[in-house]
C-alpha cells in the first residue's frame, strides 16, 4: 500500500497552522530510556545464557525497529514542508538529514551483532555489541537534543495539527503491519512505554487529555497486563528502571 501525505507546500484546505509538538518530547524521552538501558541489559546477561539473551535481544530488535521506524516518519512528514514554509530552516533540516544517514550507519554496524550474541551469549560478542549500542546512544542523544532546541519550534509554528498527529497515525499503523514480527504484545509496548515516559504525577491527567475513554479501559483491562509482563520479562530481579 502507498502511504499517502499531505502536500508539502501550501498548507492543506482547511487546515491552519500551529500544533502542539510536546509529544515529541515524550518519544525522545523513551527512546533516550532505551538505548541507556539496551546496553546494561547486554553487559548483565550470563556467559553461555542464551535463554536470557533471547529476551533482551527481543527488545534490542524492537528497540532498532523502532528508532529506524521513527527517522523514517520523520523523513517523510517533515522535512519537505519545513523547508518550504520557512526557508530559514533549511540549514537545521540538512543537519537533521546527516544525523538521521549517521544514526543510520551505526545501526548497520549494530544490528548484523544481534543474532550472534543472542545465539551464544558469549560476553566478548556482548561487550562489544553493547559498546557499539553505546556510540550509536551518544550520536542519537546529541541528534534529539538538536532536534528539540533547532526543529520542534518551526514545526510547532508552520504544521497543521492534522499533520503533525499524521506521524503517530503512521506509527500506529507501521506497528500493527508488523505485530508478526514484533509480538502481539507490540501495541501493549507502545502505550506502556509512553505512559511510563510522563512523570508519575501528571500521569493520570495526562491520559485524560490524551487517551480516548475506550483506549484507557482497554489499557487497564488488556494492554497494562501485557506490559507488567513484558517488563518483568525483562527485569526479573529488580523494579524497572523509572524512565523520568
Amino acid at each position: 500500500m502507498v502511504t499517502k501525505l499531505p502536500s508539502s507546500g501550501a498548507m492543506p484546505e482547511g487546515q491552519e497552522a500551529g500544533c502542539d509538538t510536546s509529544g515529541l518530547i515524550l518519544v525522545h524521552r523513551i527512546f533516550r530510556w532505551l538505548y541507556s538501558e539496551l546496553p546494561k541489559l547486554i553487559r548483565e546477561v550470563r556467559p553461555g545464557d542464551t535463554a536470557r539473551a533471547v529476551i533482551v535481544g527481543r527488545y534490542a530488535h524492537l528497540d532498532f525497529f523502532a528508532l529506524h521506524m521513527h527517522h523514517e516518519t520523520e523523513d517523510l512528514a517533515l522535512w519537505d514542508r519545513l523547508t518550504s514554509r520557512d526557508p530559514a530552516c533549511a540549514v537545521h533540516v540538512e543537519q537533521m538529514k546527516a544525523q538521521h544517514a549517521e544514526v543510520a550507519r551505526q545501526l548497520a554496524i549494530v544490528e548484523p551483532q544481534l543474532q550472534p550474541w543472542v545465539a551464544s551469549a558469549d560476553p566478548q560478542l556482548g561487550e562489544a555489541f553493547a559498546r557499539d549500542i553505546d556510540a550509536l546512544r551518544e550520536t542519537l542523544t546529541a541528534h534529539l537534543r538538536q532536534e528539540e532546541a533547532t526543529i520542534m519550534p518551526v514545526a510547532g509554528a508552520v504544521l497543521s495539527q492534522q499533520e503533525w498527529d499524521w506521524m503517530e497515525e503512521h506509527t500506529r499503523s507501521e506497528l500493527a503491519a508488523h505485530r508478526k514480527e514484533l509480538g502481539k504484545d507490540i501495541m501493549a509496548l507502545q502505550a506502556g512505554l509512553l505512559i511510563a515516559s510522563v512523570p508519575e504525577d501528571e500521569r493520570e491527567e495526562w491520559m485524560r487529555a490524551n487517551i480516548p475513554v475506550p483506549l484507557r479501559v482497554l489499557y487497564q483491562l488488556l494492554l497494562k497486563r501485557q506490559y507488567d509482563r513484558a517488563m518483568r520479562d525483562l527485569y526479573p530481579d529488580r523494579p524497572v528502571p523509572a524512565m523520568v
